[in-house]
């Protein structure tokens, strides 16, 4: 009995942790929201949480090495190994630009290179986080038993999604990405409230272009096992 509850304390805080995670994210992608101040200590926190969320999973990490890997398993290792060497890049080259939250590793490194460093990683880790939240779609929609109902909510995904990487492709995401600017255009007349919806949107449109993928990998494991069976029998 205890132990249930234990796992279950510790699923509800991992639930909280993601979702707060995921909040940060959306809040340090915006910069003309937070501005300097805000948004150094938003990213020391963040890599803190980034920390104690490995930790809380290091049993993911233990079994790395256990069992076969299909596809898909393949695709979720890559995904999540990039994203945390990705958020711990962009962590410390912030800190090292940082002028109020870690100030004593500032300039430790070339500025121009480190900035456009930073921005790169920060966009990396932003299309990679939602990729690896669209990995656990799959366990909420598993949830769902109507017909009707997943069929409205793959609409209402799919079109999101559409506006999602519309949003991405005009933000130039992908020279930000590709070293191919060196400072990013930030438009400090947008209300707040709608950079943040609109960072929202592109990680989900990412999130529900990796939750599609997923299920085309599923396919492969299912006629692999398909081709086992037919082969011992």
């Amino acid at each position: 009995m205890k132990g249930a509850l234990r796992v279950k304390s510790n699923n509800i805080v991992k639930r909280v942790l993601d979702v707060t995670l995921t909040a940060a994210l959306l809040l340090l992608m915006a910069f003309q929201v937070t501005e300097q101040l805000m948004h150094e200590w938003l990213g020391v926190a963040m890599f803190a949480l980034t920390i104690l969320h490995n930790v809380l999973n290091r049993r993911y990490y233990a079994a790395i090495f256990r069992g076969k890997y299909s596809p898909l398993r393949i695709f979720r290792l890559v995904v999540n190994i990039l994203l945390a060497l990705s958020f711990v890049c962009t962590a410390l080259s912030g800190m090292i630009m940082s002028r109020f939250a870690t100030p004593f590793m500032n300039g430790t490194l070339p500025p121009s290179v480190v900035r456009q460093g930073h921005l790169a990683l920060s966009h990396w880790s932003f299309v990679l986080m939602g990729l690896h939240l669209g990995l656990h779609f799959g366990t909420i929609t598993s949830k769902v038993k109507k017909k009707a109902v997943i069929i409205t909510l793959g609409a209402a995904a799919g079109s999101i999604s559409v506006y999602g990487f519309y949003l991405f492709f005009k933000a130039n995401f992908f020279d930000y990405m590709f070293f191919r600017a060196a400072f990013a255009m930030l438009d400090y007349d947008k209300a707040w409230w709608l950079v943040i919806l609109e960072n929202l949107i592109m990680l989900l449109a990412w999130g529900f272009a990796a939750y599609l993928l997923s299920l085309v990998l599923k396919t492969f494991r299912r006629k692999n096992k398909i081709i086992e069976k037919g082969e011992k029998s």
